[in-house]
C-alpha cells in the first residue's frame, strides 16, 4: 500500500493505493494564516471497509499536519470519531 497526496492551492486529496487500485481518499483544506487544516471527507472504497484503511489515511492526514505545524480540524465525522480514540493527538487536535 502507498498514500499519494495531490495538493493543489490551499486544498488536496490524500489517496491509499494498492499494487492495482485506489483503496480510499481523503480530501483536505489548508488555512495557512491559521495554521489550520481541515479534513473534509474519508472515503473508504466497498470491497476494503471494515479493514481499518480509513484510520490509514486519518492517520497520514495528521503525519502530514504534523510536518506543517498546523492544528487538525477534522470537519468529517468519520476522522472526528477516529481521532477521539487517539492518545497522541492532544496537541493537534482542534474540537472547534
Amino acid at each position: 500500500m502507498r498514500f499519494e497526496n495531490n495538493r493543489s492551492g490551499n486544498g488536496g486529496v490524500i489517496t491509499l493505493n494498492n499494487e492495482i487500485k485506489e483503496i480510499g481518499r481523503l480530501t483536505y483544506t489548508i488555512f495557512p494564516e491559521e495554521s489550520k487544516f481541515i479534513i473534509s471527507f474519508v472515503l473508504v472504497h466497498p470491497e476494503f471497509e471494515g479493514r481499518g484503511m480509513g484510520k490509514y489515511l486519518v492517520e497520514e492526514a495528521i503525519k502530514f499536519a504534523r510536518e506543517n505545524n498546523w492544528k487538525v480540524y477534522p470537519h468529517c465525522s468519520y476522522a472526528r470519531s477516529v481521532m477521539m480514540r487517539m492518545s497522541d493527538v492532544d496537541d493537534i487536535f482542534l474540537q472547534r
